[in-house]
């Protein structure tokens, strides 16, 4: 009579901090030339990642890509995504899903970043919007079903993030997404920047209140003269 075999010993559990290396990655940047989404390529490319602005205009682009430096380069939206392998969403909310429509077939296979915030201004200041999907990353994910749609970066000013004087920025970019891997690559990413951390924060169902946060935190910097952005304790 043979023994039973031994129980497989468990997998050891992944550390959450053991990012992968995504220094070798084509960043694009759609609203490259907006304030969200030139200060994002400035900080990526001045920590050493490829990076790509997009506009509607080419010559636009390149121009805002010759104001940054770091080898950022300036292409017509289409390009830019072609040419990228991870792309970031930083347009104005008013042109989000037609700029994204206008984009399906390029962005097919991409991870996409989706940094936009839905807001309404009025005399009472900021609030948030809700999209019929839920938020602007669900949006993305509904107008670009073969992409691969994740959330981040909804936090940060761009009054830091375009400062050449400020070396650190420290806050945390809370990451939301469908698949456990392309969440870390987006952390890998938002870690490259000095004083970031990228922290998984959920699914994209839980987009809305991520990107509704910026209204409270545009509260708090009119309030302080401030550019307030969010750090996560305990971890």
């Amino acid at each position: 009579m043979t023994s039973p075999s031994s129980p497989a010993a468990p997998a050891p559990k992944k550390d959450p901090w053991d990012l992968p290396d995504v220094s070798g990655l084509v960043v694009g940047v759609l609203g490259g030339t907006g304030d969200q989404g030139r200060g994002l390529a400035y900080r990526l490319a001045r920590a050493g990642q490829k990076v790509i602005i997009g506009s509607r205009a080419a010559e636009r682009a390149q121009q805002a890509a010759d104001e940054l430096g770091h080898g950022v380069e300036g292409a017509e939206n289409a390009e830019c995504a072609r040419r990228s392998d991870v792309v970031i969403v930083a347009v104005p909310w008013d042109g989000h899903a037609k700029t994204l429509e206008s984009l399906r077939e390029e962005l097919s296979g991409k991870l996409v970043v989706d940094c936009v915030n839905p807001l309404g201004f009025d005399k009472k200041g900021a609030y948030a919007l809700k999209p019929e999907e839920g938020s602007a990353a669900e949006q993305a994910a509904a107008l670009l079903p073969d992409s691969r749609v994740t959330a981040a970066f909804h936090h940060l000013s761009a009054v830091l993030l375009s400062d050449p004087e400020v070396e650190e920025i420290e806050t945390d970019v809370m990451v939301l997404g469908e698949v456990r891997a392309d969440c870390e690559i987006v952390q890998a990413l938002a870690g490259r920047i000095p004083g970031m951390r990228g922290v998984f924060a959920g699914r994209l169902r839980n987009a809305h209140q991520v990107e509704s946060l910026v209204a409270n935190l545009i509260s708090v910097n009119r309030r302080y003269k401030a550019h307030a952005g969010v750090r996560l304790t305990d971890i």
